[in-house]
């Protein structure tokens, strides 16, 4: 809308709560509501029209009562037994009824048909009827989805620093308006805005209001209304390109989200505040799942500083917490770089489901079958676009990761897929969930995209000094890489696999590579006797099947000979590539170590952390606990597990961003370059009460090198405050435990 309007429709409303700059921001019941028309061609107004609105009777009795109080003044003050709170209408039925007189009104008046709002400010329309109406699931008619700001129009002529600083009564006594200030409302001499506001106030500043619109129209100024604000009806989805550029002063995160609540969801909570296109991002947690908070970006920030002022209101029974971010808080979410990706998500209207745990096997034409099967009993959702319409989600090196994204056509095939929850295809069940394009972007980031982090932080606290059983690193690749192991699989399963090649394992080789979970990882290392006999045994051993005798499952093994070297950077954390630094040169296949799933790629290196903490700073922290550490015995100095110019990846597939949320700290603390002290100590805290003493501990660090006399529980004095077993083990030998 380009040309001037023939009719504004001048709008005030009134909540049971907060007024003036604070209106709409204690989520409070709109409870009146007053308009008048204005000619604009003729300059002429109409009558005023004014609508008391019945609250909610499903909130609680002490709201309930406050907002009948305000009726009852209103009541008392009209005067009208027609207007009592019994008999005023909902608001659906009073948006329907305003709708309803307007129209009629225009009508009558028969000198044009464009008819548009024009409120005092943003607040009216966007903080109070678009969220009070979307939280009821309440059509709002179209009359409500553009307005023009009075406040915006009025700066056009005279320029005023602050839109926050204009009002009613300043944009009269600039115009000349004679304005009667006894009985009318000056919002900049009300001291506590959270106040509700006066019954009769509304009709007054309705009518100065009018005066206002009437001034600018006339001569000198023969201000024309075009171009309207606009309210988006609907949330538009689309892509984000970590190349773009987002405003720091537009995006926001919200916290506290129901897990279930889609992009969709989100945008009705900010219903009345114009999202961009692709502007809601879901964060995701370590294991790939919702965590219940949302980046949102807005098309400016006005429309931020409003979905500000909407924190702690609620979403259904929960209330929402909404705080400030970054553009790169944005990016890093639902930025992404693949044209796979981007040529997936071109298409638009379309609804996008995710599938989680499908088999490693899965093809485009199995869940083609899945969601359209042959059997005329089952439902059928046929996808979009045929094997175009699925994306599988894969590791950098090409490996499954059991997910996928599938587009359907419309809601009603999207709702018909979700049905299909838990059903079987192969051999497993498939979880369906309905998903987003910025979920797309972040899934496909967190597999094969570079990490969030270039930098890896330093520990909070230095560690103990480690011990190594392994040799002093060097080119023999006299150890074994187990891969893709059952996640049941012990070491006997191990052991049986090797079959004649267990009697060449050294004393104590088997190490289990365990998550930052604590749970395996399907990795497995093994120290032989001789290069020799770790090369045969990969050679024969490669990609045979190994089963559990704790669970029915069985995979394929793959089996690659590796270095000490190799094997310790990975059990202090860090990951193997084929790029890593050796003694010469070797390409993947000569190394026969591929990346694992989530590598960083070599320009991403950690630099060594300095100490954080002083020995004299941690002997502040933890005060000597005197006579009870046995003094440790005298040992030769130790290595590191990888020499201090080796580059370590930092493997991710545990530690996934969901900016802000994300936690400050790694698990991951590097070697020192040299042991500093000959000796050190280890302290079990946690343990339970009824534990069995010296006996359960040897259990606990059964197959290292330990002397039962080196144990003991100190049952009485300070140790610590979180210790309350207050179990200590001293550490005189070489021993770790992975």
């Amino acid at each position: 809308m380009t040309a001037q309007v023939d009719y504004l429709v001048v709008v005030f409303t009134a909540t049971s709560g907060a007024s003036g700059d604070l209106l709409g921001s204690d989520e409070k019941e709109l409870v009146q509501l007053v308009w008048q028309l204005v000619d604009v061609k003729n300059k002429k107004l109409g009558k005023v029209n004014e609508l008391l609105i019945k609250p909610d009777l499903s909130d609680s009795t002490e709201e309930k009562e406050e907002e009948d109080v305000v009726e009852e003044s209103v009541e008392q003050e009209n005067g009208s037994g027609a207007d009592c709170v019994y008999k005023a209408p909902s608001i659906d039925k009073a948006l329907n009824m305003f709708h309803l007189q307007l129209t009629n009104e225009v009508n009558s008046a028969g000198a044009g048909t464009s008819v548009c709002l024009c409120t005092d400010g943003q607040l009216h329309i966007r903080q109070v009827i678009h969220p009070e109406a979307a939280s009821k699931n309440i059509l709002v008619p179209d009359s409500f989805y553009s307005f023009f700001d009075l406040r915006k129009e009025f700066k056009k002529h005279f320029p005023a620093p602050d839109l926050k600083a204009l009002n009613v009564h300043t944009m009269a006594e600039s115009l000349g308006i004679p304005v009667d200030v006894p009985t009318m409302w000056d919002p900049s001499a009300t001291l506590d805005p959270s106040v509700p506001l006066p019954a009769e106030v509304a009709t007054k500043q309705l009518q100065l209001m009018s005066s206002v619109v009437l001034a600018l129209l006339s001569e000198p100024f023969c201000h024309t209304f075009s171009n309207p604000e606009r309210v988006n009806e609907k949330f538009e989805s689309g892509t984000c390109s970590k190349m773009e550029k987002v405003c720091d002063n537009t995006v926001i995160r919200a916290r506290g989200l129901p897990w279930q609540s889609s992009d969709q969801d989100i945008a009705r909570f900010f219903r009345g505040l114009n999202i961009a296109k692709g502007g809601v991002a879901l964060c995701l947690n370590a294991q790939g799942r919702r965590n219940g908070e949302a980046l949102v970006r807005f098309v400016s920030e006005e429309h931020r500083e409003l979905a500000l002022q909407r924190h702690k209101h609620h979403m259904g029974n929960r209330y929402i917490e909404v705080y400030k971010a970054t553009g790169d808080d944005f990016l890093k979410i639902a930025g992404g770089t693949s044209h796979e990706v981007a040529m997936f998500l071109s298409r638009e209207d379309q609804i996008i489901v995710r599938m989680r745990g499908l088999p490693f096997t899965a093809t485009h034409e199995q869940v083609l079958a899945f969601f359209s099967p042959e059997d005329e009993l089952k439902e059928t959702c046929p996808v979009s676009g045929g094997k175009d319409g699925i994306l599988f989600v894969r590791y950098p090196d090409g490996r499954p990761t059991g997910d996928a994204f599938v587009l359907f056509a419309c809601e009603e095939h999207a709702q018909c897929a979700l049905r299909k929850h838990k059903e079987i295809l192969g051999k497993r069940y498939i979880e369906l969930f309905k998903s987003t394009a910025a979920e797309v972007q972040q899934v496909l980031n967190r597999y094969s995209s570079t990490p969030l982090i270039s930098v890896a932080p330093a520990p909070l606290m230095p560690v103990l000094p480690t011990m190594s059983l392994l040799p002093p690193p060097g080119g023999v690749r006299d150890c074994l890489r187990l891969r893709g192991l059952p996640y049941t699989a012990s070491i006997e399963d191990i052991l049986t696999f090797l079959g004649e090649f267990t009697q060449d394992i050294r004393p104590h080789g088997v190490h289990m590579v365990l998550n930052q979970q604590g749970r395996p990882s399907g990795d497995c290392f093994i120290q032989m006797t001789s290069a020799e006999r770790a090369l045969q045994a990969s050679q024969r051993l490669h990609k045979h099947v190994m089963s559990s005798q704790r669970g029915a499952n069985s995979r394929y093994v793959e089996v690659f000979p590796c270095s000490a070297e190799e094997m310790g950077l990975v059990l202090m954390g860090g990951s193997l590539s084929h790029t890593h630094t050796h003694t010469h040169t070797r390409s993947r296949s000569g190394t026969g170590l591929s990346p694992p799933p989530c590598l960083s790629p070599p320009s991403y290196s950690f630099t060594p952390a300095p100490p954080v903490l002083p020995p004299e700073a941690a002997a502040a922290l933890y005060p000597p606990i005197g006579q009870v550490v046995l003094a440790p015995r005298p040992l030769p100095p130790g290595h590191a597990y990888y020499p201090a110019s080796a580059q370590l990846y930092m493997n991710y597939a545990a530690y996934y961003p969901s900016p802000p949320g994300s936690p400050n700290t790694l698990g991951f603390f590097p070697s020192p370059s040299s042991i500093a002290s000959p000796g050190g100590l280890v302290r079990m805290p946690g343990l339970t009460y009824n534990s069995n003493g010296v006996k359960e501990l040897i259990n606990a660090v059964q197959g290292y090198q330990y002397a039962p006399e080196d144990a003991f529980m100190h049952a009485h004095g300070p140790v610590h405050t979180h210790d309350p077993t207050r179990t200590l083990l001293t550490q005189p030998k070489e021993w770790v435990c992975i």
